[in-house]
């Protein structure tokens, strides 16, 4: 199960990364606020669109009414609060700088997954992440020494990274819930919160043609992204989705190759050698020990494993995966596994 968690994550950062080139395309026909918002939006609206479509009508959410606090805090923090500050910190910072600045989201994912929430982390996981991320770093360098206007820039980028890392660990609250639903509702309130500003500030709507390849490159870039995300968060963890994820800069840096004509260096293949090595040590990680579940009820996509021993209130035909409310009891055993969501246990 671990390998389509780690492809999840992987084509996660793919769609991310290819939409920053595809964005810089865009960047001169739209207002940056603007641009923001559209991106937000279409990943919203598309995935609401492909829920519609999936359910046959509106279907509820199925989150508790303990995962809303969850899911707000993450659309507040990612969805609002980082763009905002990221677009003021565009505004007083360096290219160089700001890009260097922006790797830092991994690092503080992965420190508060593992001092505020306990998540388990061997030398292995923490050397393979600090690899992708020098590699991020390696790639962001441009070596131009360009000075940044003033101290609140590089602080707002700052701020920006944090906010996106309080997020990723905030929807690891609920990554087991309905993955279009969350990431299209971050995505609609994100966009009409930036879309609002942007039109505040003076913004006009692009051209149709424009606004259709702006929506179009949210939807693939953030939209569909963030539900590989959550698919990926439900099985690795925050801290190892997240190391995962850092590899979009390098991905984004190798499309901008074909797609902007741009030439490579010695630093896009040392940051290709960081990050592999980085993601070589992911893969080869092993994590067991004894370890207990407590009883807990949730709903997911399952079948039937030792994880999922239970009867069915309804009728069942058997077939698999399969998706209702059910109910893990207390079990004692041992074999490999990862921070998923059926093991978020103490060490």
């Amino acid at each position: 199960m671990k390998s389509i968690h780690v492809i999840h994550a992987l084509l996660a950062a793919a769609l991310f990364g290819a939409s920053t080139p595809l964005a810089k395309l865009l960047v001169g026909e739209i207002s940056p606020w603007m641009l923001a918002g559209l991106l937000y939006l279409g990943s919203g609206l598309g995935l609401a669109a492909a829920r519609l479509v999936r359910d046959r009508g509106w279907t509820p959410s199925g989150l508790t009414p303990g995962e809303w606090p969850w899911l707000l805090g993450a659309i507040f923090f990612g969805g609002v609060v980082a763009p905002l500050a990221l677009m003021f910190g565009l505004t007083r910072t360096s290219g160089a700088t700001a890009s260097l600045l922006l790797n830092l989201e991994a690092v503080l994912t992965a420190l508060i997954a593992w001092v505020v929430f306990k998540e388990n982390a061997d030398r292995r996981i923490v050397l393979g992440m600090l690899a992708i991320v020098a590699g991020g770093a390696v790639l962001s360098w441009s070596g131009s020494g360009a000075a940044t206007s003033d101290r609140l820039g590089p602080l707002a980028i700052l701020l920006a990274c944090l906010c996106w890392a309080i997020d990723n660990n905030l929807t690891r609250r609920v990554s087991a819930s309905d993955a279009l639903f969350v990431a299209s509702a971050k995505g609609i309130v994100a966009g009409s919160v930036n879309v609002g500003l942007a039109f505040a500030l003076g913004a006009a709507l692009p051209s149709g043609p424009i606004l259709l390849a702006t929506l179009a490159v949210g939807l693939l870039g953030y939209g569909i992204s963030l539900v590989l995300f959550v698919l990926a968060l439900r099985g690795l963890g925050t801290a190892r989705t997240g190391a995962y994820f850092s590899t979009a800069p390098f991905i984004g840096a190798a499309v901008s190759l074909v797609l902007l004509g741009e030439s490579t260096s010695t630093a896009f293949w040392l940051a290709a050698a960081l990050m592999a090595w980085g993601v070589w040590l992911h893969l080869t990680e092993h994590h067991e020990h004894e370890h207990a579940h407590e009883p807990m009820e949730h709903s997911h996509r399952h079948v039937h494993d030792e994880h999922h021993q239970h009867a069915h209130a309804f009728p069942w035909a058997g077939n698999e995966p399969h998706e209702h409310w059910h109910r893990h009891e207390a079990l004692v055993h041992k074999h490999p596994h990862y921070p998923d969501i059926h093991h978020r246990h103490s060490h």
